[in-house]
């Protein structure tokens, strides 16, 4: 039976900046079945609660800055359990917040005390992982740690499966991994190989001169398994999939590229 599927609007930004309700009634008109946020564009949560139920779009997830949920996490969190989001996630974290950094011990700390804020309003914390994180401390890879030392009860996963196949892991045996505590998976695609010029595509590292070159493809049009991981996604018990692509490739739009992923998907009956 096929999961639901969101896409990351992240992936729109541009779009999302200019007109929040068009960008999402073309996503609406896509098949997709739900969203997951990554900034409100200066609209209110009851503004964006209203748009979703009138689209008929899930609002199933967040991505919020870790430091904006440790400095006012009840009212981070409130914000987006009143849009009416099941998740919310730490997207990412800075070198010395990273396992192994300066400042790891801490953000397991602050993530348990965002764990029990989204706790008393009903909703879970995920973790969503890049590449970095597949580094090995004592025999174990960093993201491990994370979801050791932070109990099940206060975060979840959000398994990127592109970040993990960057990373050397099979995406759809670590999704397997976390049976039971996966309950949205991260569908992205590309091409080439792990490469300087990954984090400029996500918007963080300053253009550089390249030897070789990677790019996000729309799902399907990659190297990654995506009927693998669909499958793995699906007996590791989620309950969401969720589309997404850090920039535009294929000489296509962002809208193009989100349209393309969704169109694949339906070809596999999701």
């Amino acid at each position: 039976m096929a999961l639901p599927v969101a896409l990351q609007l992240y992936s729109i930004r541009d779009e999302m900046a200019k007109d929040m309700r068009e960008a999402l009634i073309k996503v609406m008109s896509m098949g997709y079945d739900g969203v997951e946020f990554a900034g409100l564009y200066g609209h209110s949560a009851s503004e964006i609660k209203a748009l979703c139920a009138e689209l008929g779009l899930n609002p199933i997830s967040a991505h919020v800055p870790i430091d904006d949920m440790v400095k006012d996490p009840e009212g981070v969190v409130s914000t987006y359990a009143e849009i009416g989001c099941k998740y919310i996630v730490v997207p990412y974290v800075i070198e010395e917040r990273r396992p192994g950094g300066s400042k790891f011990d801490q953000t397991i700390e602050d993530m348990k005390m965002i764990g029990e804020s989204a706790k008393k309003h009903g909703m879970t914390l995920l973790y969503h992982n890049h590449d970095f994180e597949f580094v090995k401390i004592d025999g174990k890879y960093g993201l491990d740690l994370i979801y050791e030392r932070v109990p099940a009860s206060l975060l979840e996963t959000e398994i990127d499966t592109c970040w993990a196949n960057v990373g050397g892991e099979n995406p759809s045996k670590y999704v397997l991994k976390y049976t039971g505590r996966a309950p949205v998976v991260h569908l992205k695609d590309f091409a080439g190989s792990k490469s300087e010029n990954m984090y400029e595509l996500i918007g963080i590292d300053k253009k550089v001169e390249h030897t070789n070159t990677f790019e996000f493809r729309p799902v399907g049009f990659g190297n990654q398994n995506i009927p693998d991981i669909l499958a793995a996604s699906e007996k590791a018990g989620a309950g969401w999939v969720v589309v997404e692509q850090d920039q535009p490739s294929m000489g296509k739009t962002p809208l193009e590229c989100a349209k393309m992923s969704r169109d694949y998907l339906k070809l596999l009956g999701w």
